[in-house]
């Protein structure tokens, strides 16, 4: 079976814009929530909060796809539904490998959302030999000595890296020589593919890291908002005269100034 290398996602024969297609799957997200509660119609607002970005935006990207909602009325959820689902690609079957099977790689075999959304877990491939054979996720782990084979007999174009980082570029050099096209990386490394082959990085430390920059801004705002609204006390002006060591106080005329000249 070779449909995953024939067949292509139309976005980029259509000019869609990178960005528009990063959030094409948060729209089908909301969407498909919409559908599984039978709602047949949703605007470009609800559609828009649904998926977090603004309503401008979310009708500027469905504009690429020809798609224009009715005045008064809205988006046809099913149709939109379909209508991504075909310039994702996700309307036919996309056979996936996973390379790597630690703690990461079975839980991403284990993740019930790769069948649902267009993806067939092919197989799953891991350098151990004790791995071999044993079942995870109801597949069986095949060793990395296969992996070229798998690829060809399933005509895999979408490979998973769940490695660690030292393996990952020599997994993704024989991924690539096989014919893969696609590549999801979950190790802690950079990549480096050849041109026509994409890679999307998935580092959940550097997620982390820039949650905790957040954070720490967040505080650092916080705190200066508490400087902020503590009571500013003025400064205490010297008496005339204190400046030279002199208290005037005991000087003032009849209406409370010091006398401009001092008597004899």
């Amino acid at each position: 079976m070779a449909t995953g290398r024939t067949h292509r996602p139309a976005t980029r024969s259509r000019g869609i814009p990178e960005a528009t297609v990063a959030r094409l799957p948060l729209y089908l997200r909301a969407l498909t929530a919409l559908s599984e509660r039978s709602v047949p119609t949703v605007s470009s607002e609800e559609l828009a909060a649904a998926a977090g970005v603004n309503s401008a935006k979310l009708r500027k990207d469905f504009s690429y796809l020809g798609s224009y909602g009715t005045r008064g009325v809205g988006y046809d959820v099913e149709y939109l539904v379909y209508q991504i689902s075909r310039e994702l690609g996700l309307t036919q079957d996309w056979p996936v490998v996973i390379v790597g099977i630690g703690n990461l790689g079975a839980a991403l075999a284990n993740y019930g959302g790769f069948a649902s959304r267009g993806f067939r877990v092919a197989a799953l491939i891991d350098a151990d030999p004790a791995m071999a054979g044993k079942p995870v996720a109801g597949i069986a782990v095949q060793h990395t000595d296969e992996l070229e084979k798998i690829i060809t007999d399933n005509g895999v174009s979408i490979g998973v890296i769940a490695t660690p980082a030292g393996a990952a570029q020599q997994v993704c050099d024989r991924l690539v020589a096989a014919g893969v096209t696609s590549i999801l990386n979950f190790a802690p490394t950079v990549l480096s593919v050849p041109e026509g082959v994409d890679v999307r990085k998935v580092d959940l430390s550097i997620e982390l890291q820039i949650l905790a920059f957040h954070e720490q801004r967040k505080a650092g705002e916080e705190a200066s908002s508490q400087d902020a609204a503590q009571p500013v006390t003025p400064p205490v002006r010297p008496a005339p005269g204190a400046e030279d060591g002199h208290d005037d106080s005991d000087r003032k005329g009849p209406d409370g100034d010091v006398p401009a000249v001092m008597p004899a």
